[in-house]
């Protein structure tokens, strides 16, 4: 599976939002998000838990009323044409959403029926689901027998089975095993290349390099935008050090305090610092470390990865005093 994609070259928005914003009683959840994604994207939301992604997501899926702003999804209105929306979509949620005690088969036959596609459809349907998920030898066996990975294939069979134009799929790989979420995303590019848009919300950094492109979103709001190299050299002028030093978690507590560090953040079995001079911040930590009693560090400066870029977007939002209140759903 390729990690970098290129844009698709079609110009038409699957999905537009401007200025979307959900507000529970004087708790801002989502606050003022403006993005558009173009047909056949793979397009992640990636934030923290409580970051405010599944909140966006449901006022896409027409299952939130938005407080404010406009959004489109497959060319209908967000406000006033939700039911229109839900048949156009497909959605698979963080949680485990078909029924254990039913077969493989017949979660895909339920599943049919919930959508009412036509006899001959559900056959064709049913045999595409079986063999994109990879579960044709199992499809009488129980659902609730299935490994993690396995639930996950079926889940996302049954939300494609109308074959929707747009997919949300909201942590679709929560507590799946890496081997696993790479298969899965091996079925999310092969939809992809049939010209199914797919919006996908993640925490794992390492999933987010999949997607052509990547909205940071933080305590409700959108803190920046594009792909994933992109916001690796546009949002990442300063220096990111590795550092390899022994007790690295007493380490970061005396680097923390030095004034020429943006952010440090324990990486491994090391440390990344950002600086905005890589020499100064060299030595100032050398020193540091040094005259706290650690051995001499090591040090080398690294092209800084996603988690780089968002730990330090979070710490640039937090140092400004973001307006979002912290917990956004």
């Amino acid at each position: 599976m390729n990690s970098a994609r290129t844009n698709p070259g079609t110009a038409d928005q699957a999905v537009e939002v401007m200025d979307l914003e959900k507000r529970f009683g004087a708790f801002r959840a989502v606050a003022g998000v403006s993005f558009a994604v173009r047909s056949g994207e793979i397009f992640g939301f990636l934030g923290p838990n409580g970051a405010g992604k599944s909140t966006t997501i449901r006022m896409l899926c027409g299952l939130l009323e938005p407080t404010a702003g406009t959004g489109r999804v497959a060319g209908f209105d967000i406000r006033t044409e939700a039911e229109k929306i839900k048949t156009r979509i497909g959605y698979m949620s963080q949680k485990f959403s078909l029924y254990d005690e039913l077969t493989v088969e017949e979660n895909i036959d339920f599943y049919s029926g919930i959508y009412r596609l036509p006899r001959a459809k559900k056959i064709s349907r049913k045999d595409w689901v079986l063999q994109m998920a990879g579960l044709a030898q199992h499809r009488h066996s129980r659902t609730g027998d299935l490994s993690g990975g396995w639930k996950q294939r079926l889940a996302l069979g049954c939300a494609v089975l109308h074959e929707p134009p747009v997919l949300f799929l909201d942590e679709p790989t929560s507590g799946v095993d890496p081997i696993s979420r790479r298969a899965f995303w091996d079925l999310i590019y092969e939809l992809s290349g049939q010209g199914v848009t797919v919006l996908v919300t993640t925490h794992y950094m390492e999933e987010s390099e999949y997607c052509d492109r990547l909205g940071i979103i933080y305590r409700g709001g959108l803190v920046a935008l594009g792909t994933p190299r992109e916001l690796k050299t546009t949002h990442m002028t300063d220096a990111v050090l590795a550092i390899t030093c022994e007790r690295p978690n007493d380490a970061m507590a005396v680097i923390e305090q030095l004034a020429d560090i943006k952010s440090v953040a324990l990486f491994g079995s090391g440390l990344h610092a950002v600086a905005a001079d890589a020499d100064a911040a060299t030595c100032a930590i050398r020193t540091a470390l040094t005259d706290a009693g650690f051995a001499p560090p090591q040090f080398e400066q690294i092209t800084p990865t996603l988690e780089d870029v968002f730990v330090a977007l979070i710490e640039q939002h937090d140092r400004a005093g973001g307006a979002v209140q912290e917990g956004a759903r």
